[in-house]
């Protein structure tokens, strides 16, 4: 089978994306290529000055969207700011991509509510907005919820369940893994409560494989972590895809006809590492819906959110 490559994209006139994170990476590539299909899209950033740049960047290399896109101001690690993006949303919304994150913070910070950062930040700050803008969603026909994990999830532990907040220890990469264990479990369960509401959103998870962005450098330098960023950079160097190609499977994720809910997206090659988008498997452990079912709801209680997802006929 040929591979898939964003020439594959169909047509997106008409349909309004938010992506997060979108300043740069992963996320600026998504929404370029989004908008290059014909989305609306939003660039939701935490800092709009760089935002702002990322759209300039976006209207030269797509001189035609300059109409329909915009940066508005998103702080995962702030619940007052995702409730204000969310309340400042108008219209329906077809296509939202969870994914911004952190990584590796040398030592434990907290998010305005005080949650981890790591944790805070890639999940529950998802798990918030994602809850506050369904009822967008859900008034679209095949909208999607692409919520981008990493092969790390793989190495994130369900017993950190008793402690997500890394309140009894901590560790950089023992907290980065448990919040992408935490995007494999919070899509599955939301595609399961999509389905039992009979909806006509899904939820589809997507991970980049190793690539080349910011962001296994931004975490590192947080705490001026030299050696880990200097380990961290030659090892991006040597293993990293450009970002072009590591945004593929969000892309395929939010966009191919074929897909389905509940399946994950990532890098072809042997190990996940690399290459163009093939359906993958999150672990053993990050299809647990006991773990699951606990996240979602320890989630809700967290942030104050309930995504409306009653069962139909209920």
């Amino acid at each position: 089978m040929a591979r898939w490559t964003a020439a594959d994209i169909p047509d997106q006139t008409g349909r309004t994306a938010i992506v997060t994170g979108a300043n740069s990476g992963l996320g600026y590539r998504t929404a370029e290529a989004l908008a290059r299909a014909g989305a609306s899209v939003v660039l939701a950033c935490r800092n709009v000055e760089k935002g702002a740049d990322a759209l300039r960047r976006l209207h030269a290399a797509v001189p035609d969207a300059a109409d329909r896109t915009e940066v508005r101001s998103l702080d995962l690690a702030d619940l007052g700011s995702v409730r204000a993006f969310a309340e400042a949303t108008q219209g329906p919304v077809d296509l939202l991509i969870n994914n911004a994150g952190i990584m590796l913070l040398p030592t434990r910070r907290t998010t305005a509510q005080g949650f981890e950062m790591q944790f805070g930040t890639n999940h529950l700050g998802h798990f918030a907005l994602t809850g506050l803008l369904l009822p967008r969603l859900l008034d679209r026909p095949d909208s999607r919820v692409v919520t981008v994990s990493s092969i790390m999830h793989k190495l994130g532990k369900a017993s950190q369940l008793d402690d997500p907040q890394s309140e009894r220890a901590y560790s950089a990469s023992g907290a980065y893994n448990f919040s992408k264990l935490a995007n494999a479990w919070f899509t599955l369960e939301l595609d399961r409560r999509l389905r039992a509401a009979a909806a006509p959103t899904i939820s589809v998870g997507a991970h980049p494989g190793y690539t080349a962005t910011n962001l296994q450098s931004t975490g590192p330098q947080a705490d001026g972590n030299t050696v880990t960023t200097r380990v961290v950079a030659a090892a991006t160097k040597v293993l990293g895809q450009s970002d072009a190609v590591g945004a593929l499977p969000s892309l395929r994720a939010a966009t191919d006809p074929a897909v389905q809910g509940g399946e994950y997206y990532g890098p072809g090659w042997p190990g996940e590492f690399r290459g163009h988008p093939v359906r993958v498997r999150y672990t053993g452990t990050g299809r647990d819906e006991t773990a699951a079912r606990r996240l979602w709801e320890e989630s809700e209680r967290l942030t104050g959110v309930k995504p409306p997802l009653a069962v139909r006929g209920s």
